[in-house]
């Protein structure tokens, strides 16, 4: 029997992630972050947060709004060697039904809006729905994760590469950061030190002779690998003059300003 469900969302989270490149694969306890979920107004939410003041940790049950229409039961996996995987095998919001959920500390509750820490939802994301988290029965420390345990143990050796910037992807890096506020170079340089290799859910791909380019939301790393040594040689656009200079260019890319100064800047990009 197939079944046809409505699912209404509850809210919205605002968060500062805007793409999923900015988006962690899990929430990290050491980054303070504040981001607020807006419950809708008229729906007798402010009743239904009764009590939940009292507790350290939430579950956000959120729809994962931003992934097509699911058609692959094997996925693969962001991180660790190119294998598929059992899509329920893992976290990857690319499902039937694309409902995910993330643990998120609990800050403070100020009427409709719900001040949660770290977690990896992009800004308006979809909630459909908030438990309380309870250690003792949400928490099993001693069971075992499957092929994760041994994807743990191959990044536990560290970094399996360095990673160098050149003077141009430098001075590139600084000036989006002064000038736009826009810096992806943590995370980049994280993924390219444990493996800088082209794949697909890592938006590496080959340029030839050696070099490969890195998407980072609507930006491009453009990268060279020789041995066991990563050279981040310059920043590139992800779009090309003609889409940015559309009419409608500034309702659907990201950055779009950004990218128009960076190629007056610099036009070889």
């Amino acid at each position: 029997m197939l079944w046809e469900l409505t699912l209404t969302p509850i809210g919205v989270i605002r968060t500062g992630l805007r793409v999923r490149f900015e988006a962690p694969h899990q929430p990290a306890d050491q980054v303070r972050e504040r981001n607020v979920v807006e419950l809708f107004p008229g729906r007798r939410f402010d009743q239904a947060l009764q009590d939940l003041a009292g507790f350290d940790r939430v579950w956000l049950i959120w729809w994962s709004n931003r992934n097509g229409a699911w058609s692959k039961p094997l996925v693969l996996p962001p991180r660790g060697s190119a294998k598929r995987r059992g899509v329920f095998a893992t976290r990857s919001p690319h499902r039937p039904n694309p409902i995910c959920m993330t643990p998120v500390p609990l800050i403070e509750i100020s009427g409709l809006n719900i001040v949660v820490g770290d977690c990896d939802l992009l800004d308006g994301t979809p909630i459909l729905d908030i438990k309380p988290y309870i250690p003792k029965i949400d928490s099993f420390p001693e069971a075992r994760s499957g092929w994760v345990e041994e994807l743990e143990h191959e990044l536990s050796v560290g970094p399996r590469y360095t990673v160098s910037i050149a003077p141009l992807a430098a001075a590139q890096l600084d000036w989006l950061k002064g000038r736009w506020g826009i810096s992806f170079i943590e995370k980049a340089q994280t993924l390219l030190e444990l493996d800088p290799t082209r794949h697909r859910s890592r938006r590496i791909s080959r340029l030839g002779a050696g070099r490969f380019k890195l998407g980072c939301g609507p930006w491009r790393l453009i990268f060279s690998v020789e041995g066991d040594k990563v050279m981040i040689d310059s920043v590139a656009r992800g779009y090309i003059e003609s889409a940015l200079s559309a009419e409608d260019a500034a309702d659907h890319i990201l950055d779009r300003d950004a990218q128009l100064e960076f190629g007056a800047q610099w036009p070889q990009s």
